[in-house]
Formats: structure tokens, C-alpha cells, sequence
């Protein structure tokens, strides 16, 4: 199906939107009209703007408050209405979005709406031109799409159609089952938006807190499955009014907004993909790095040997049991100093995950690779973490093992950590949502809900996705204090089945973990039924504790390395979470530490 975007969802000017907007792969756009006014290009070159970038004008927005009037205002509104169809002419655009009354003016009156908008058609059928009635789930008297249709239908003529918005039909809690019985040459325009499920006044909702399908709480899908019933076939068009888009690049925004289009299709099937490729488990961590010997001097406490070094980069791989970090001296920016830079993802697709990921618009990297290096598939995360999909020891495929050349090590006595755990990864504050539907929708991993973490400077969001065994989990965070460097650290988490015995041989190997205020002790003593000397352990390591319905969770953090630090952990019982609950306490302990080092 064709697919369409407001310009109200992209920041920029209105030539910077319609670029972005075609660049993404969009057919068209509903020209919004404070970007018309405040653009310095007439209307005949946005029109001619639209034809060179391949784009239709499909709607022009919006007319508000025409209809259910006194007579003289209606008189004035038809004037401006008037106007406004010579300028559509002018656009090229034939059709034009006419919200329900707000205005105070607006009476209860479907029979005087009905005729006033019978008038306002002829006026637009002598321009070639379509109106499409849309209720506003804020409207005076018309607040339902089931409402504006009644209206429409009584109005009866062929230029006056309705306009389905999913925001103002899912919103106010309507049953969207009713859609399908619509006639689908009355549905004029679609428009679609998601949102996240908020108490709050629904303008204000609608107004800054909208989202691309995918990425809130709505049933986006099944309404689009009830409006396709309806034999509707005009575009699928997104309008999202978000403060978060409207600071944001246009360019990434708009390739979000049509990837969620995409996976919107595919999910009422009226689109086919690549079929998602789940990874089943994390093959390595890649870090970073202006200074090897911080990180490695860490990396040995932590248990982790220097098993080989790659053939032709200034690549090492350190291991210890299924865990891998890659530390990579080539690229790293000194100023930023050590960093989580990419991620290996075990796939029994490799290929096919590389195909679904391309299809859905995530950046394939290019990749400096000597003629005998094992190629490797690898894509952009929103973030720019580069995710390459691996086949680990899988003799049928290829091996990113073999490009490293063995070096002798003597492995440690004791192992602190048998594999990774989870990563987190802090996100830039404009990609949190656009990252939880990248991994959702192109690695397949399921999203969890968000969780909200007081930090000491803000509020920090996050939200993790993992697949179905939790062999691979990553959580997504992004912090409200951008500037600051501890909520930019990321860090790999390594599981243990002793997180008391790891965390004392990394002490004894020179480690440095991190301290944790007493007063968290004590409140522990109060919240769980622990022994004393469970209690004294945990406070002498700084280990944190939590429970859930499945188990039980014990870690502990040691200190920041350039933009990096690691966390053992250590889950009894089927636990699911990552300690959220102790989160505000070890970013304050971060922070007093001094957040991240030079290294």
C-alpha cells in the first residue's frame, strides 16, 4: 500500500521534511499548514519541491471549526474556505482534512453540521476537491468517528468523505469493530498514530506524547485490519504530534516512521518480509579503546584471559567460559576513551537476519576485511552500535573465530563469570523508542514494558528486550540529564553461579567495585528476612539484592572504565528482571565515584 506522513512529524523546515520524507521511502505527505506559511517557497514550487523527490501532496491540514455555526460565521468560513481550495489548486493537493468543531460558537446540531458541510463540499467539488471529516477526540459536540460518519452520510454527497484517525478513535476507547461496516469509497484518509497508555487530558495526550505504530500501547493493527475490510485503498498515512520527534533529526525520524509502517503491514499482511531471524545467544561484546591497559587490567580481574589477537586488526579476544569482549585499539576517540562500540548476536540465520534487517532499513555497514577474513553481516543499531550476526563453531557456516590467531594464556583457577548476562545500552534521548522497535521488529526480540529510574539529576527510562530464553537481553535506557557522563556509561553484565566468591576473586585480583552506601543496608535489613552475616557480606562487597515472584537476584558493579563498566550477576530461581529497584541507588553511588574515568 501507498504510504504517507504528516510533515507536523519531522522537525526541520518544510524542505528539510519533504527530503527526509522521500529519502525514507515515503509516496507522499499531508502537507501541515503552519509548514506551508512559514516555508519561503510559494505553493506551485513545493508543488514542483514534491514532484522532483517523487512525493503526492495527499492531504492538505487542517480546516477547523466550519461547521454547526450561526449563519453569518458559516458565511465567513466558506470565504476562507474558498481561499484555501485556490491555494490547494495552487499545491496540487485534492483533499482536505476539516476536524470537528471546537469552537464555543458550534452548536449540538447534526442536522445544521450535516447541511453545512454539504454546502462546503459544493464549494470544493467546483476546485476538484475532496473533504474528509475527521472527529476530534476533543471535539465540542462530534468526538467519535462513528458520530462524524452519521454526519457524513446525512450531508450525502460525493466530495464529503470521513477521515479515520487512530489516535482519536483508539484514545477515547471506541470500538473500532464498527470501522468495517463503513462504505470504503467514504473513507476519504487515513491516518495513523500510536501512543503510550497515559492518564492524562486527551489533548495534551494527542499533543505531545504521540508515537509511530509499534512503539506505545494501542491496537494500531487491529483497527488498520478493520479499515482494510472496508475495501478502503488510499494511503497509510502517519500523523504524530511528538515534542521528542520535533527536536530530532528529520532524516533517522522519517526512516523510524516508514519502518513502522513496514512492520504494521506485515502485521495485518498486506506486506511480506524477510521472516524475522531471533538470535540465540550473544557471541561477543566488542569494546573500544584509546588504552588497552586499563581495560585490561580489569578484564583479568574480572577472570577474563588474552586468548588470540585477530590476523590483520588491533583486535584482542579476552575469554572466560561463553563470555567474549573483543578489545579493539583501532578507532576509539581518546576524548570519549572506552566504549561499547558493537555486539556479536549468535543466528541460525545469519544471512536471512542480515536480509530481514536491510528490508526493515537498518544501515549495512561496510567492512574493512582482508580476502581471507570471515565475512560478516553487520548492521546499524539506532544508537550506532554495530550488531553483526554470528555463527559461533557451527562447522556448516562461516566462523568469525578463525580470523584470530591463538596466544599462550593460563587461564584462571576459578572462573568469576560463565557467560554474558545482559548489556545494557544507554541511547541518545531522541532514539528510546525508535530503539525498543528496531530490536523488537528487526532482530525479533520481545519488548518488555518501560521502567522509570530515579537518578540523582533526572529521571533515567528504561526498557529491555530479550528473546524467548533469555539468552539474549538487552536493556534499552536513556537518561533525563543528557550532558552527563555517568547515565552515557554502558556496561556488560556477566553471569555467575557465586556472585559473593566472583566478586571477592576480583577484589584479591586488584579489582575495584563499587561502593555502596550503608543506608541501603539498612533498608535491606528492613524490606527481607536476611541473616546478619548475609547482610555484612553484601555490604562489604557492595552487592545488591532483589526479588521477584521467580527468585532471587544478587550483583555488583565495579568501577567505570572510560564509558564502560561490568556487572556481575548472579539469578536464582527463574528470576526475570535486572534490579531495577536498585537502580537509583548505584547510579548515585556512580555518580559519587565520579561517573566515568580517562581510560
Amino acid at each position: 500500500m501507498r504510504t504517507s506522513i504528516a510533515t507536523v512529524s519531522l522537525s526541520g523546515s518544510l524542505t528539510e521534511k519533504l527530503t527526509a520524507a522521500s529519502r525514507a521511502g515515503f509516496d507522499g505527505v499531508e502537507i501541515f499548514e503552519n509548514d506551508l506559511l512559514a516555508s519561503p517557497l510559494s505553493p506551485e514550487e513545493i508543488r514542483d519541491r514534491c514532484a522532483d523527490l517523487g512525493l503526492s501532496i495527499d492531504l492538505y491540514q487542517p480546516m477547523r471549526d466550519i461547521e454547526a455555526v450561526p449563519p453569518d460565521e458559516f458565511a465567513r468560513n466558506l470565504r476562507r474556505a474558498e481561499r484555501k481550495f485556490q491555494l490547494m489548486r495552487r499545491l496540487g493537493a485534492d483533499t482536505v482534512l476539516v476536524c470537528s468543531s471546537v469552537s464555543p460558537l458550534a452548536v449540538d446540531d447534526d442536522v445544521l453540521a450535516a447541511r453545512q458541510l454539504r454546502q462546503l463540499a459544493e464549494l470544493a467539488q467546483e476546485f476538484g476537491i475532496r473533504v474528509a471529516y475527521e472527529a476530534l477526540a476533543w471535539g465540542r459536540h462530534v468526538s467519535t468517528y462513528d458520530h462524524a460518519w452519521r454526519i457524513v452520510e446525512q450531508a450525502d454527497h460525493p466530495a464529503l468523505g470521513t477521515c479515520l484517525d487512530s489516535f482519536h478513535i483508539l484514545a477515547r476507547g471506541s470500538d473500532p469493530k464498527g470501522i468495517a461496516d463503513l462504505p470504503g469509497e467514504k473513507i476519504f484518509f487515513l491516518q495513523l498514530a500510536d501512543a503510550p497508555l497515559l492518564a492524562m487530558d486527551v489533548l495534551q495526550w494527542s499533543r505531545h506524547h504521540r508515537c509511530f505504530p509499534g512503539q506505545g500501547g494501542f491496537d494500531v493493527a487491529g483497527l488498520l485490519r478493520h479499515v482494510l475490510r472496508t475495501g478502503y485503498d488510499g494511503p497509510l498515512s502517519l500523523e504524530v504530534f511528538n515534542d521528542v520527534f520535533r527536536q530530532a533529526e528529520a532524516g533517522p525520524t522519517a526512516v523510524d516512521a516508514r519502518r513502522s509502517l513496514l512492520v504494521l503491514q506485515e502485521s495485518v499482511g498486506v506486506a511480506s518480509l524477510p521472516a524475522p531471524v531471533v538470535p540465540t545467544g550473544v557471541a561477543f561484546a566488542e569494546l573500544v579503546t584509546p588504552d588497552a591497559e586499563p581495560l585490561a587490567a580489569l578484564l583479568g580481574a574480572l577472570g577474563f584471559a588474552r586468548t588470540a589477537r585477530h590476523r590483520g586488526k588491533p583486535v584482542d579476544l579476552w575469554q572466560q567460559g561463553e563470555a567474549r569482549i573483543l578489545v579493539n585499539t583501532g578507532p576509539a576517540d581518546r576524548r570519549h576513551g572506552t566504549a561499547l562500540a558493537a555486539l556479536g548476536l549468535e543466528s541460525p540465520d545469519p544471512a536471512g537476519a542480515a536480509r530481514r534487517a536491510e528490508a526493515l532499513l537498518a544501515p549495512v555497514l561496510p567492512r574493512r576485511r582482508a580476502p581471507q577474513d570471515v565475512p560478516l553481516d553487520a548492521v546499524a543499531a539506532p544508537d550506532g552500535t554495530e550488531l553483526f550476526f554470528c555463527a559461533t563453531n557451527r562447522p556448516e557456516l562461516p566462523n568469525w573465530l578463525t580470523d584470530f590467531e591463538g596466544l599462550e594464556h593460563h587461564p584462571a583457577e576459578a572462573a568469576n563469570a560463565q557467560r554474558i548476562d545482559h548489556l545494557a545500552l544507554t541511547q541518545p534521548w531522541h532514539h528510546f523508542d525508535e530503539a525498543a522497535l528496531f530490536h523488537h521488529s528487526v532482530l525479533g526480540l520481545r519488548a518488555q514494558q518501560s521502567v522509570d529510574v530515579a537518578d540523582p539529576y533526572g529521571l533515567l527510562r528504561s526498557r529491555a528486550v530479550t528473546n524467548a530464553d533469555g539468552s539474549v537481553r538487552i536493556a534499552l535506557t536513556v537518561g533525563a540529564a543528557p550532558t552527563d557522563d555517568t547515565v552515557h556509561a554502558q556496561h556488560i553484565a556477566l553471569a555467575t553461579d557465586d556472585v559473593v566468591a566472583a566478586a571477592r576473586r576480583f577484589r584479591e585480583a586488584g579489582g575495584h567495585l563499587l561502593p555502596i552506601p550503608a543506608n541501603y543496608y539498612d533498608d535491606l535489613a528492613a524490606r527481607f528476612d536476611l541473616t546478619e552475616e548475609e547482610l555484612a557480606t553484601y555490604r562489604e562487597l557492595g552487592i545488591l539484592y532483589d526479588r521477584d515472584e521467580h527468585g532471587v537476584f544478587r550483583h555488583c558493579y565495579t568501577h567505570t572504565v572510560g564509558r564502560a563498566f561490568f556487572e556481575l550477576v548472579q539469578r536464582d530461581g527463574g528470576y526475570r528482571g535486572y534490579g531495577a529497584p536498585n537502580a537509583p541507588v548505584r547510579l548515585a553511588a556512580q555518580h559519587a565515584a565520579g561517573g566515568v574515568t580517562a581510560g
